[in-house]
């Protein structure tokens, strides 16, 4: 199976250095001056799971004779990235699209045909660091994959006997990949609705009186639009994050907060209001989403006349804690 990865920060490059350590064919689609950079410098990887600096091929244009395209943009860049790996798809390869969200999904299929694309997540922490390093920030990262049909395929299945020989990864190949997709936004919708409004850590939001029982209210509308939507979460999820929301402990807080304090773009659009958008369809109560998205608009209309904060930026480091 040879591979094309688009881009090589946080995501793309943690995985497709893994990938490329299991002994896969893989290649990055890369803009000049990180194409230099990894072209001079190897791509390297510091983790708690094991460092890596790896000699990979890299190019600045697409072409045919790849089998699959890893997609790990920015939902905002969908269109520039959609146009990037065009040729490569049109070639036959297919997609694999790890984005935060749902919304990325019928874009892509108008784009590329339903048939070309795949379901997926990721869960990891990691970070670009400005000399071109990947700092992988956490003990896990985990890729999850399927035919959004559920049935099994040679192109998922090749993916798979690579992907679970790949060091600092664990892989798994679900017959149920749009659920866990589901899922996961569920999860991220909650969390960066929550630390997006009160600026504030899960454990700071515990912490204040009222703030777990609001959080707690939260999860259970953004279970109920994905139940709507013909996607009941498993057995437990419930309990295990009303947990998390409880934890007055917890550091916890969505990449979407991370970027806004930064002073980047936010996927607000892509995650909150396609949530807003399935709850207006499903009947239900959506002034939590609806004040989370119009917070985060604000604060785009603030970003774009640079009226933030000092301390604020729109450069620096590519976060990449995608599993919120």
């Amino acid at each position: 199976m040879r591979i094309l990865v688009l881009g090589a920060g946080a995501l793309g490059g943690y995985f497709g250095a893994r990938l490329t350590q299991a002994g896969g064919d893989v290649t990055f689609l890369l803009r000049p001056a990180r194409a230099a950079q990894v072209a001079r410098d190897g791509l390297a990887v510091e983790s708690p799971l094991g460092d890596a600096r790896l000699t990979v091929p890299v190019v600045t244009e697409a072409g045919p004779g790849f089998d699959l395209v890893l997609l790990t943009c920015k939902a905002y860049d969908l269109d520039a990235a959609i146009e990037a790996i065009r040729p490569a798809v049109a070639a036959g390869a297919a997609v694999l699209p790890v984005l935060n969200g749902l919304s990325h999904l019928d874009r892509l299929r108008g784009a590329f045909g339903a048939e070309a694309v795949l379901g997926g997540l990721a869960k990891i922490q990691a970070v670009l660091a400005p000399d071109g390093t990947i700092r992988h920030l956490a003990p896990w990262s985990s890729l999850t994959y399927g035919e959004p049909d559920g049935r099994p395929s040679a192109r998922t299945e090749a993916l798979h006997a690579l992907a679970t020989r790949a060091p600092g990864l664990t892989a798994e190949l679900a017959p149920d990949i749009l659920a866990r997709m589901w899922e996961k936004l569920v999860h991220l919708g909650t969390v960066a609705a929550g630390t997006v409004l009160f600026r504030a850590s899960i454990g700071e939001i515990a912490r204040a009186p009222g703030g777990t029982a609001l959080m707690q209210r939260l999860l259970r509308r953004n279970i109920a639009i994905a139940a709507a939507e013909g996607f009941p979460v498993r057995e437990g999820f419930l309990a295990e994050y009303d947990a998390l929301m409880a934890d007055t402990t917890s550091a916890y807080t969505a990449s979407m907060l991370r970027d806004l304090e930064a002073g980047g773009r936010t996927e607000a659009e892509h995650v909150l209001g396609f949530l807003l958008d399935a709850a207006r369809r499903a009947g239900i109560a959506d002034e939590l989403h609806e004040a989370a998205l119009v917070h985060a608009r604000a604060y785009e209309q603030r970003r774009e006349v640079g009226r933030l904060p000092q301390g604020s930026q729109s450069g620096g480091s590519q976060a990449g804690g995608r599993q919120a």
